[in-house]
């Protein structure tokens, strides 16, 4: 039986590839992302596929952004195809302007806070100000916020700061960097159990290579779903 807060990145070279491995995982998935590195190889006529005749949900992580006309009609025309969630980068004007793109659909514009990929040292690296990460991304999600974002994507670590946040009620917050205990990190570097990303306040983690890349891809799936159905009871009898 799927949980539809595990969202599994289908980071694999092309559609045949992501098709094949929906089958493996069946009804234990039913929520599926497609990023950027699977738009050439057939990523909206999966997403399609998936949406339309498997009845998935579909993440689309396209972290757009620029100018706000260009992010209004790239939005305006991704939202025809009765997507679920679509990933911008949390500039205030990039989310107004997807925002505007996907307005009359059930399309759900999610921020970009700080790519989970990156630590202190990186934004160094690309001038962004000084500040702890935890305090950036809190300040990020908050102006993402206000300009009308139905959610953020953050790592597990500051999620417990973001749904703290005055106007947090009723939004998103979605986790990648989420690793099993004993998983490799890859290319993480904020990370966090799926236990311990639920008893942060997230409504949905992502995981990708722990899943594809297990010898058993279904039964991975299983595992972690069992792990923050666990978490539930835990926290329901304390």
């Amino acid at each position: 039986m799927s949980d539809d807060r595990l969202i599994v990145a289908l980071d694999v070279p092309n559609a045949i590839a992501a098709l094949e491995l929906t089958e493996k995982l069946g009804d234990a998935v039913s929520f599926y992302k497609i990023g950027l590195g699977m738009l050439t190889g057939g990523g909206l006529a999966l997403a399609n596929e998936l949406k339309q005749e498997h009845d998935k949900r579909i993440f689309l992580d396209m972290k757009l952004f620029d100018i706000g006309a260009t992010v209004e009609a790239a939005v305006r025309g991704l939202a025809q195809f009765d997507l679920d969630f679509l990933t911008v980068h949390g500039d205030p004007h990039v989310v107004r302007a997807a925002k505007e793109g996907a307005a009359g659909s059930d399309l759900k514009i999610l921020a970009v806070t700080i790519l989970t990929s990156l630590e202190r040292s990186d934004l160094d690296d690309s001038l962004i100000r000084d500040g702890a990460v935890s305090d950036l991304v809190a300040e990020r999600a908050g102006r993402a916020f206000d300009a009308g974002a139905d959610g953020v994507i953050s790592s597990p670590n500051e999620a417990a700061v973001i749904r703290g946040l005055p106007g947090a009620n009723g939004r998103l917050i979605v986790t990648p960097g989420v690793r099993p205990a004993g998983a490799a990190l890859g290319d993480q570097k904020r990370v966090a159990t799926p236990a311990s990303a639920v008893e942060s306040g997230v409504d949905h983690i992502v995981v990708g290579r722990p899943v594809w890349q297990a010898s058993d891809p279904r039964g991975a799936a299983q595992a972690i779903t069992e792990e923050m159905r666990q978490t539930d009871a835990a926290r329901a009898k304390s």
